[in-house]
Protein backbone atom coordinates (compact mmCIF):
# COMPACT_ATOMS: atom_id res chain seq x y z
CA UNK A 1 0.00 0.00 0.00
CA UNK A 2 1.35 3.42 -0.96
CA UNK A 3 1.93 6.19 1.55
CA UNK A 4 -1.04 8.09 0.08
CA UNK A 5 -3.33 5.10 0.50
CA UNK A 6 -2.11 4.53 4.06
CA UNK A 7 -2.88 8.16 4.92
CA UNK A 8 -6.31 7.84 3.33
CA UNK A 9 -7.09 4.66 5.29
CA UNK A 10 -5.90 6.15 8.59
CA UNK A 11 -7.84 9.37 8.00
CA UNK A 12 -11.10 7.54 7.30
CA UNK A 13 -10.51 5.32 10.32
CA UNK A 14 -10.19 8.50 12.38
CA UNK A 15 -13.46 10.04 11.16
CA UNK A 16 -15.47 6.83 10.76
CA UNK A 17 -17.88 7.38 13.66
CA UNK A 18 -18.52 11.04 12.80
CA UNK A 19 -18.81 10.26 9.09
CA UNK A 20 -21.43 7.60 9.82
CA UNK A 21 -23.43 9.96 12.02
CA UNK A 22 -23.36 12.79 9.48
CA UNK A 23 -23.58 10.92 6.17
CA UNK A 24 -25.55 7.70 6.61
CA UNK A 25 -28.86 9.39 5.70
CA UNK A 26 -27.44 11.79 3.09
CA UNK A 27 -29.35 10.22 0.18
CA UNK A 28 -32.58 11.58 1.66
CA UNK A 29 -31.45 15.03 0.51
CA UNK A 30 -30.13 13.97 -2.91
CA UNK A 31 -33.02 13.25 -5.31
CA UNK A 32 -30.90 12.90 -8.46
CA UNK A 33 -28.62 10.39 -6.76
CA UNK A 34 -31.64 8.33 -5.72
CA UNK A 35 -33.05 8.50 -9.25
CA UNK A 36 -29.80 7.31 -10.82
CA UNK A 37 -29.39 4.55 -8.24
CA UNK A 38 -32.98 3.41 -8.83
CA UNK A 39 -32.32 3.13 -12.58
CA UNK A 40 -29.05 1.32 -11.92
CA UNK A 41 -30.88 -1.10 -9.61
CA UNK A 42 -33.46 -1.87 -12.30
CA UNK A 43 -30.68 -2.86 -14.69
CA UNK A 44 -28.63 -5.05 -12.33
CA UNK A 45 -31.34 -6.52 -10.11
CA UNK A 46 -31.45 -10.33 -10.41
CA UNK A 47 -28.27 -10.41 -12.52
CA UNK A 48 -25.84 -11.15 -9.71
CA UNK A 49 -23.65 -9.53 -7.11
CA UNK A 50 -23.00 -5.76 -7.14
CA UNK A 51 -20.10 -4.09 -5.31
CA UNK A 52 -20.10 -0.67 -3.68
CA UNK A 53 -16.43 0.36 -3.82
CA UNK A 54 -15.37 2.89 -1.21
CA UNK A 55 -18.59 2.04 0.59
CA UNK A 56 -17.86 3.96 3.81
CA UNK A 57 -20.51 3.10 6.41
CA UNK A 58 -22.56 1.31 3.77
CA UNK A 59 -25.40 3.74 3.14
CA UNK A 60 -25.21 3.37 -0.66
CA UNK A 61 -25.10 -0.42 -0.36
CA UNK A 62 -28.03 -0.22 2.07
CA UNK A 63 -30.08 1.83 -0.40
CA UNK A 64 -29.43 -0.54 -3.31
CA UNK A 65 -30.09 -3.55 -1.07
CA UNK A 66 -33.50 -2.06 -0.30
CA UNK A 67 -34.12 -1.90 -4.08
CA UNK A 68 -33.60 -5.66 -4.29
CA UNK A 69 -29.93 -5.70 -5.36
CA UNK A 70 -27.54 -8.28 -3.87
CA UNK A 71 -24.75 -6.12 -2.48
CA UNK A 72 -21.14 -6.36 -1.34
CA UNK A 73 -19.48 -3.32 0.27
CA UNK A 74 -15.71 -2.82 0.09
CA UNK A 75 -13.72 -0.05 1.75
CA UNK A 76 -10.09 0.68 2.53
CA UNK A 77 -10.92 1.68 6.13
CA UNK A 78 -11.45 -1.13 8.68
CA UNK A 79 -13.38 1.19 10.99
CA UNK A 80 -15.72 2.22 8.19
CA UNK A 81 -16.37 -1.46 7.56
CA UNK A 82 -17.06 -1.97 11.28
CA UNK A 83 -19.72 0.75 11.13
CA UNK A 84 -21.18 -0.64 7.91
CA UNK A 85 -21.57 -4.07 9.51
CA UNK A 86 -23.25 -2.54 12.57
CA UNK A 87 -25.71 -0.53 10.48
CA UNK A 88 -26.45 -3.27 7.92
CA UNK A 89 -25.69 -6.73 9.35
CA UNK A 90 -27.65 -8.35 6.50
CA UNK A 91 -25.14 -7.12 3.87
CA UNK A 92 -21.62 -8.44 3.36
CA UNK A 93 -18.85 -5.89 3.92
CA UNK A 94 -15.11 -6.42 3.70
CA UNK A 95 -11.90 -4.40 3.86
CA UNK A 96 -10.26 -4.07 0.47
CA UNK A 97 -8.48 -1.88 -2.04
CA UNK A 98 -10.26 -1.05 -5.29
CA UNK A 99 -6.89 -1.00 -7.07
CA UNK A 100 -6.42 -4.74 -6.35
CA UNK A 101 -9.71 -6.45 -5.57
CA UNK A 102 -9.90 -9.86 -3.93
CA UNK A 103 -12.49 -11.04 -6.44
CA UNK A 104 -12.28 -13.44 -9.38
CA UNK A 105 -12.64 -12.33 -12.98
CA UNK A 106 -16.22 -11.61 -14.13
CA UNK A 107 -17.55 -11.84 -10.57
CA UNK A 108 -19.87 -8.83 -10.53
CA UNK A 109 -23.01 -7.73 -12.34
CA UNK A 110 -22.33 -4.10 -11.41
CA UNK A 111 -20.17 -1.65 -9.50
CA UNK A 112 -20.99 1.70 -7.91
CA UNK A 113 -18.08 3.96 -6.99
CA UNK A 114 -19.36 7.23 -5.54
CA UNK A 115 -16.57 9.68 -4.61
CA UNK A 116 -13.97 6.90 -4.23
CA UNK A 117 -12.05 7.41 -7.47
CA UNK A 118 -11.29 10.92 -6.20
CA UNK A 119 -8.67 9.32 -3.95
CA UNK A 120 -6.92 7.60 -6.87
CA UNK A 121 -3.86 9.34 -8.31
CA UNK A 122 -3.73 10.26 -12.00
CA UNK A 123 -1.13 7.59 -12.82
CA UNK A 124 -3.18 4.94 -11.01
CA UNK A 125 -6.51 5.78 -12.65
CA UNK A 126 -6.03 3.65 -15.78
CA UNK A 127 -4.86 0.51 -13.91
CA UNK A 128 -7.66 0.96 -11.36
CA UNK A 129 -10.35 1.19 -14.03
CA UNK A 130 -8.92 -1.89 -15.74
CA UNK A 131 -9.14 -3.70 -12.40
CA UNK A 132 -12.83 -2.75 -12.15
CA UNK A 133 -13.35 -4.07 -15.66
CA UNK A 134 -11.62 -7.34 -14.72
CA UNK A 135 -14.10 -8.13 -11.95
CA UNK A 136 -17.17 -7.11 -13.96
CA UNK A 137 -18.96 -9.74 -15.98
CA UNK A 138 -19.34 -9.02 -19.72
CA UNK A 139 -22.02 -6.36 -20.07
CA UNK A 140 -21.72 -5.39 -16.40
CA UNK A 141 -22.46 -1.81 -15.38
CA UNK A 142 -20.23 0.73 -13.65
CA UNK A 143 -21.70 3.91 -12.12
CA UNK A 144 -19.20 6.46 -10.84
CA UNK A 145 -19.67 9.86 -9.21
CA UNK A 146 -17.07 12.57 -8.63
CA UNK A 147 -16.48 16.29 -8.11
CA UNK A 148 -15.93 18.26 -11.33
CA UNK A 149 -12.81 20.38 -11.64
CA UNK A 150 -9.06 20.45 -12.06
CA UNK A 151 -8.00 21.08 -8.47
CA UNK A 152 -6.98 18.85 -5.58
CA UNK A 153 -8.45 19.87 -2.22
CA UNK A 154 -6.28 18.87 0.72
CA UNK A 155 -7.70 18.67 4.24
CA UNK A 156 -5.70 18.41 7.46
CA UNK A 157 -8.86 18.69 9.57
CA UNK A 158 -12.38 17.44 9.04
CA UNK A 159 -15.25 17.69 11.51
CA UNK A 160 -12.82 18.32 14.34
CA UNK A 161 -10.57 15.36 13.50
CA UNK A 162 -6.95 15.49 12.33
CA UNK A 163 -6.73 13.92 8.86
CA UNK A 164 -4.56 14.00 5.75
CA UNK A 165 -6.88 13.65 2.77
CA UNK A 166 -6.58 14.69 -0.87
CA UNK A 167 -9.82 15.06 -2.82
CA UNK A 168 -8.97 15.07 -6.53
CA UNK A 169 -11.53 16.78 -8.73
CA UNK A 170 -11.98 15.27 -12.19
CA UNK A 171 -13.21 16.29 -15.64
CA UNK A 172 -16.12 14.30 -17.16
CA UNK A 173 -14.58 14.25 -20.64
CA UNK A 174 -11.29 12.91 -19.30
CA UNK A 175 -13.12 10.32 -17.18
CA UNK A 176 -15.08 9.18 -20.23
CA UNK A 177 -11.83 8.86 -22.19
CA UNK A 178 -10.18 6.92 -19.37
CA UNK A 179 -13.15 4.56 -19.19
CA UNK A 180 -12.97 3.98 -22.93
CA UNK A 181 -9.26 3.24 -22.73
CA UNK A 182 -9.94 0.74 -19.92
CA UNK A 183 -12.52 -1.20 -21.95
CA UNK A 184 -15.81 0.45 -21.03
CA UNK A 185 -18.52 1.94 -23.25
CA UNK A 186 -19.97 5.12 -21.76
CA UNK A 187 -23.77 5.08 -21.83
CA UNK A 188 -24.65 8.30 -20.06
CA UNK A 189 -23.08 11.28 -18.31
CA UNK A 190 -25.06 13.59 -16.03
CA UNK A 191 -24.00 16.73 -14.17
CA UNK A 192 -25.62 18.75 -11.40
CA UNK A 193 -24.89 21.59 -9.02
CA UNK A 194 -24.45 20.84 -5.33
CA UNK A 195 -27.43 20.60 -3.00
CA UNK A 196 -27.21 23.54 -0.54
CA UNK A 197 -26.75 22.61 3.12
CA UNK A 198 -26.43 18.93 2.17
CA UNK A 199 -22.93 18.53 0.75
CA UNK A 200 -19.67 20.19 -0.22
CA UNK A 201 -20.35 23.04 -2.72
CA UNK A 202 -18.97 21.50 -5.92
CA UNK A 203 -20.47 20.58 -9.26
CA UNK A 204 -20.98 16.81 -9.54
CA UNK A 205 -20.74 14.30 -12.38
CA UNK A 206 -22.23 10.81 -12.72
CA UNK A 207 -21.02 8.53 -15.49
CA UNK A 208 -22.69 5.22 -16.32
CA UNK A 209 -20.72 2.78 -18.47
CA UNK A 210 -20.87 -0.83 -19.53
CA UNK A 211 -18.03 -3.31 -19.82
CA UNK A 212 -17.43 -3.61 -23.55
Amino acid sequence: MSEDQSRTRESYDEIAATYTERMFTELAGKPLDRHLLNRFAEDVRDHGLVADLGCGPGHMARYLHEQGVRMLGIDLSPRMIDWARKRSPDIEFRVGDMRALDLPDDALAGIVAFYSLIHIGEKEMGPTLRELRRVLAPGGLLLVAFHIGEETVHRDELWGHAVSLDFRFLQPARMAASLGEAGFHVLESVERESYPDVEYPSRRSYVLSRRS
